[in-house]
């Protein structure tokens, strides 16, 4: 017997969604077709954000409460329209991506059980120069999303010193993601010397507040400004996800006026539709501007403490330290 479907017009295309009426999220009953719709609600926020970037996605084919599939090729079998882009990987292979070009290509893939999608920091034009500077804010266990929101402002006073303009939203649980528009003239390499700089300056402002420690035994009770999602191949989740949460939370895009008091179980899957149909996309003018990173790669360069780990699938990198948690390491 055939699947249950409905289609649903979505721009020029007619999107199929097989076993609608699957529950997703099993604590508050959304469906698959909810997912689906949801997509297609903030699809204009949604593409600006993932627009032309090669793309991994986080499947949930039967829900959240199953084992998420992590894909970063998209399956041979496709429809025509849907678009890819070949990425490198850190070990050198490569493969096709997701090119998001259209709102349907994020309906399709969320028909495939798509919950968060997760852009790279590039655009299929160039995918050795990225466009957009990421600073990953994340509490450590014991924290909560305040720790994040006070961090966020300092890394906002960093940007404002550098006369730049940071974009923030929440991660859609405790964390806080701050986006800045750059140039695509440096590869990833120098972008995340960068980012290290900029981490750096956010931690001197408040060190017991925030750390920029990549061994967990030394950040202690402090937000972790991940500075390696900067990286080649290292992806945060994109701004309108959905994240595979029992409360369907939503990564989601604010002013910095409004995360003064934002409180992210506020900003779900039910609840932005309406917040996107009354506001719009809160990020539309990001592209609005592109940043050189000139003057934080001199702070990069001038800091004697040179650079930090690579995470553990990257192959041994120049003038790297030793990758080995300091309670393990040997003279």
């Amino acid at each position: 017997m055939a699947s249950p479907y409905i289609e649903l017009e979505v721009g020029e295309r007619t999107v199929k969604v097989t076993n609608p009426d699957k529950v997703y999220f099993p604590a508050i009953g959304v469906t698959k077709r909810e997912l689906v719709e949801y997509y297609v609600s903030v699809g204009d926020g949604a593409l600006r954000a993932m627009r032309d970037r090669p793309t991994n996605l986080k499947r949930h084919p039967d829900g959240i409460a199953t084992e998420a599939i992590y894909q970063k090729r998209m399956p041979p079998k496709h429809p025509d329209w849907l678009e890819t882009v070949t990425v490198t990987f850190p070990s050198g292979r490569k493969a096709d991506s997701l090119r998001v070009t259209e709102v349907a290509a994020i309906a399709y893939c969320a028909n495939l059980g798509t919950i968060d999608f997760h852009p790279w920091q590039v655009r299929a034009a160039d995918v050795e120069h990225p466009d957009e500077l990421r600073v990953d804010l994340d509490p450590q266990p014991g924290l909560g999303f305040d720790a994040a929101r006070k961090a966020a402002f300092l890394t906002r006073e960093v940007l404002e010193e550098l006369g730049m303009t940071g974009f923030v939203k929440t991660s859609g649980n405790r964390g806080v993601h701050v986006a800045v528009r750059i140039e695509p003239r440096w590869d990833f390499v120098e972008v995340r010397h960068a980012g290290i700089a900029l981490a750096r300056a956010v931690e001197a402002k408040a060190t017991d507040l925030v750390t920029t420690a990549w061994w967990k035994e030394e950040r202690g009770d402090r937000v972790f400004v991940d500075f390696n999602q900067n990286a080649r191949d290292r992806t945060v989740v994109s701004a309108y996800s959905v994240r595979a949460r029992q409360e369907a939370m939503v990564s989601a895009p604010l002013t910095w006026a409004e995360l003064e008091d934002a409180n992210p179980e506020d900003l779900t899957l039910r609840t932005m539709p309406a917040r996107f149909a009354e506001l719009g996309d809160v990020h539309r003018s990001i592209d609005d501007e592109a940043y050189a990173l000139d003057e934080l790669l001199e702070w990069y360069a001038k800091d004697d403490r040179g650079d930090l780990p690579y995470p553990p699938n990257y192959p041994k990198m120049p003038g790297e330290p030793k990758r080995v948690q300091p309670s393990k390491a040997r003279d």
